[in-house]
């Protein structure tokens, strides 16, 4: 049996993103045609950001490593993160080569006016626990016209290089909920 919230709590649909790591184009374009298969449409993807925050991927996926962000047409509801994180290891498995190492790393969030969340297969203390060993992690927040930071989000997040990018996303995310709300 399935719970549902009483009426009285709405549950506003949120964006999904993918935050890609990769070294090499084809690997990327492969992920790219597969998200869309499972995601539906892109609406945004940002350039590449040189990812050298940390060498935690280096040793699997190689150095010179970049970072895009991808935004989907279709709004979601929070709970489906879980299987965008699913969908999304599915995915690295698929394209990895050798078997074993990841071709992309794909990290799926969700964003909505106040936050950006993040799902994890790891723990870690701030984490809240969904289903099927996913976890959300809430990474950042909106503040007086900007993302605001956390102990705990990750440096490159932190610095702000995406800032701008997840900003625009949030643009088209809020013109989205107005064409919704329009009678």
């Amino acid at each position: 049996m399935k719970n549902t919230p009483p009426a009285k709590y709405r549950i506003d649909p949120v964006k999904l993103f993918a935050a890609i790591l990769y070294r090499d184009e084809e690997p990327l374009v492969k992920a790219r045609e597969l998200l869309v298969k499972r995601f539906g449409p892109e609406d945004y993807v940002s350039g590449p950001v040189l990812f050298d925050h940390t060498s935690f991927y280096e040793t699997e996926m190689g150095a010179s490593l970049y970072r895009i962000f991808i935004s989907y047409q279709r709004l979601v509801m929070p709970g489906e993160l879980v299987a965008a994180k699913l969908k999304a290891a599915a995915i690295e498995t698929e394209l990895e080569s050798p078997p074993g190492r990841r071709q992309v790393n794909i990290d799926p969030g969700t964003l909505d006016y106040q936050k950006v969340v993040l799902a994890s297969f790891k723990y870690q203390g701030q984490k809240i626990y969904l289903d099927q060993g996913v976890w959300a992690d809430l990474t950042l927040y909106y503040r007086k016209g900007g993302w605001a930071v956390f102990e705990w989000t990750f440096p490159d997040f932190k610095a702000g290089i995406y800032d701008r990018t997840l900003l625009e996303i949030r643009r088209i995310y809020k013109t989205q909920r107005m064409e919704m709300s329009a009678p």
